[in-house]
């Protein structure tokens, strides 16, 4: 969600549309799903023509996806869907249990606003500064820049350094005598390394590396698969971009070798997963339920 204090409120209203849908999803998924299977059902759901999935923010992030993904912060803190740090969306008891309309929805919404405008208003009158009152997004706008950051770095990378760096990668995620072949012209094949899965079988799989700001297409998909033929029945590509609706389609298409597909938000998920060229830092936030037992 690159952009976040822009694009949060640029998008105003439109993204309230999804919070309802949002949590029929994880129903539909069993309580709990990844960004993609959250938003790849929603679109099952909405019957959302590909052309309005495959719109771009001035980011370079789809807008559709950019929505669904403010959608889900609201929820997060309306406390019907965990938070969760490995990358999965899951629906809490509350959220389980309730049903959104679009009312609902803007009602949630707007006392969110109120809570983080009462907050900055008190920080500030606290610090004697002043600075203007903001949305919610404005509560995680520097980690989302910060993403946005991590990933202008990549993008920043001559050729042959995100090649290396995917190397590092996929080695940090397990795979090993992973080569880099670079420009030597095997079609559109960038390497190919090893996943061992238990004690007998190992993997092997190819990988293309695309330094994008905007889409891969399914014709890009179909040209790797292509390349792929005859050498492996399964292959990577990893883009700091993002992939339009119809090569998600292509990349899980049955009956021909799957390819994995990792855009700009699944590359900052690993990296921080495995803390790859990323710090964590530790913050608290008081949990007053713990203290109630001891008022009285």
């Amino acid at each position: 969600m690159s952009g976040a204090g822009q694009s949060g409120k640029k998008e105003g209203a439109r993204f309230l549309q999804y919070f309802g849908p949002l949590l029929d999803a994880l129903r539909a998924l069993g309580g709990s799903g990844t960004p993609d299977e959250v938003v790849e059902r929603i679109a099952q759901d909405l019957k959302i023509p590909d052309d309005v999935q495959n719109e771009l923010l001035p980011s370079g992030e789809p807008r559709f996806r950019n929505q669904v993904a403010w959608a889900r912060l609201y929820l997060v803190r309306e406390g019907l869907i965990d938070s969760s740090k490995r990358g999965v969306w899951s629906l809490t008891e509350r959220g389980r249990a309730t049903k959104l309309s679009l009312e609902d929805a803007r009602a949630i919404r707007t006392k969110w606003v109120r809570i983080f405008q009462e907050k900055r208003l008190g920080e500030q009158a606290s610090s004697g500064t002043k600075a203007a009152v903001g949305d919610v997004s404005q509560e995680v706008e520097t980690a989302t820049d910060e993403a946005a950051d991590v990933i202008k770095v990549l993008r920043d990378l001559p050729p042959a350094g995100f090649e290396r760096f995917s190397q590092r990668l996929l080695r940090e995620a397990g795979f090993t005598q992973v080569v880099v072949t670079g420009k030597s012209g095997d079609g559109g094949i960038d390497g190919h390394g090893s996943l061992q899965v238990g004690p007998l079988i190992s993997l092997k799989a190819l990988f293309q590396c695309k330094r994008y700001k905007g889409s891969v297409s399914a014709s890009d998909v179909r040209d790797f698969r292509g390349a792929m033929a005859g050498r492996t029945d399964r292959g990577i590509i990893i883009t700091t971009g993002t992939f339009t609706a119809e090569a998600r389609r292509e990349g899980s298409r049955e009956g021909v070798p799957p390819i994995e597909l990792i855009d700009s938000e699944r590359l900052v998920e690993m990296l921080k997963s495995l803390e790859l060229g990323l710090k964590p830092v530790t913050t608290y936030e008081i949990d007053e339920s713990f203290f109630d037992e001891f008022k009285t």
